[in-house]
């Protein structure tokens, strides 16, 4: 790797990060809070200044004119980096509000990885500070790295390796030929479905400025509400439906979104083996879950379907907020929603998880093999869509499943072990990895706040929270002794 090149393209991502902090400084003014400035001027000071200083101190960074060559293992680095560097300076201004450190980083890293797991155990804060904690989520939904690649000349060329290194997929969708012009469509397609909610839960009763922090944690599939109760809270059917409705969609490919939008036809939709599996078993768990509400806990017919398809969209695009404690549901129904929480959003979505592209392929395989078994000279190629999936992608697919569940696995004991709990530490893990937010227990529930948890706990979720939101792979490469080869 070459460190000019590092140090250009971490540099200028720090100072456009330092940029983006400023952003809740408005809404603070406008609701008369002259003392949110600070938190957000010194975050972003530190970044910008720290930016600069890292373009200028480090030899030949600054004459570096374009990265468009860069490597796939520099691409690597400064994604995972710049995600670590983005995660500290948006934990800054949480320390002016009184958290320590721990508690900021984690709740900093929860926002941007669209996690919404928080430590927060009342809500008495300034707007500024709620708005800081969703546009964090807003801006980790798609990814800030493809927010940059859309709008900065620099990361044009260039910027076809982070995209990839930032969301990474079993294959490489794209819509155009520039990565550019597809990164710049992803963002359209967000924002104006962003916007389009926001008017939608204001008409159905919602104060603007949640309407806004509800929206960008939707869309985002991030799960924080500025309301104590999350969006049981607001008392609202309605309410609860328009924001279900924008979690599933925040759950599908962005990328088929835009396709079925510019060619106008929904049967793009139905035509996606992806979308079509992903739609069958949410319908499956949805009504599985509503029919034991209803049988085992006196739930009315529209109550126990509402309730059903809320929570299992809410976990299974990692969205993660509530319109019920489910904490107090029917041990079965609770056991659904654990699976569900491996279950995954589609990829080049908002969701987190392992991807339901993923597991097509997986069982695809699976049933390759069995056949043969019995027919030993077949050639049976694995498709999806019609198209054959390469041999590589397939073993790139059972490699990252296999760590995932190790990540999973390790971390669950962890912090069974510093909580001494088995349920929060395998819900816990799983939340965290998987970004969903919310677990199983009156600590990490829907409804529940992660501050008790042992800084060992908060340490491993934080890091798990990272690792699951890029996919693991841009981590795994940090552990080869070939990927620390630094050139000048």
């Amino acid at each position: 790797m070459r460190l000019n090149y590092l140090a250009n393209a971490l540099g200028l991502i720090m100072i456009y990060i330092g940029i983006v902090v400023l952003a809740p400084i408005p809404v603070g003014l406008y609701y008369h809070e002259t003392q949110s400035i600070l938190p957000f001027v010194t975050s972003a000071l530190i970044g910008i200044l720290g930016g600069y200083a890292l373009r200028k101190l480090v030899p030949d960074a600054s004459k570096v004119e374009n990265i468009n060559d860069i490597k796939k293992s520099e691409a690597l680095f400064i994604v995972a980096v710049s995600w670590v560097i983005f995660g500290i300076l948006s934990a800054i201004p949480y320390m002016f509000y009184g958290l320590n450190f721990l508690d900021s980083l984690f709740e900093s890293v929860s926002g941007i990885t669209t996690t919404g797991a928080t430590i927060l155990t009342n809500y008495n804060y300034e707007k500024a500070f709620f708005f800081w904690r969703s546009l964090t989520q807003w801006l980790g939904g798609l990814g800030i790295i493809v927010l940059f690649i859309a709008i900065l000349p620099q990361f044009a060329v260039a910027g076809r390796q982070m995209f990839f290194a930032e969301a990474p997929g079993p294959t490489e969708d794209k819509i155009t030929p520039r990565i550019r012009n597809t990164a710049s469509a992803l963002w359209k397609v967000y924002s104006v479905l962003t916007i389009l909610e926001i008017i939608l839960l204001k008409f159905a009763g919602m104060p603007l400025f949640d309407a806004v922090c509800n929206s960008f944690s939707t869309l985002a599939a991030g799960g924080f509400s500025p309301n104590p109760q999350s969006i049981m809270g607001y008392h609202s059917n309605l309410i609860n439906w328009i924001v279900l409705i924008f979690m599933f969609i925040a759950g599908s490919s962005f990328i088929l979104q835009y396709k079925a939008i510019t060619r106008r036809s929904l049967k793009l939709f139905w035509q996606n083996e992806e979308f079509r599996v992903y739609t069958i078993m949410v319908c499956l768990f949805s009504l599985s879950i509503a029919a034991v509400l209803y049988f085992n806990d006196n739930y009315s017919i529209f109550e126990s379907i509402t309730s059903g398809f809320y929570q299992v969209i809410s976990i299974t695009t990692s969205t993660g907020n509530a319109s019920k404690d489910y904490i107090y549901w029917d041990f079965t129904a609770q056991v659904l929603l654990f699976m569900v929480m491996f279950m995954g959003s589609c990829a080049s979505s908002a969701g987190g998880g392992i991807k339901m592209t993923r597991w097509i392929l997986v069982f695809k395989s699976l049933k390759s093999e069995l056949m043969r078994i019995l027919h030993p000279n077949a050639v049976m190629n694995i498709k999806i869509d019609n198209s054959v999936v390469p041999t590589d992608v397939l073993r790139q697919i059972f490699i990252f499943i296999f760590f995932y569940f190790m990540v999973f696995g390790i971390g669950a004991i962890i912090i069974t072990i510093a909580e001494k709990d088995v349920v929060i530490g395998l819900s816990g893990s799983i939340t965290a990895l998987g970004n969903i937010g919310p677990g199983f227990g009156p600590v990490v529930g829907p409804m529940g706040s992660f501050s008790s948890l042992t800084d060992v706990s908060k340490t491993v979720m934080t890091v798990s929270m990272l690792v699951g939101r890029l996919e693991i792979v841009p981590f795994l490469v940090f552990f080869q002794r070939d990927f620390w080869s630094i050139k000048r």
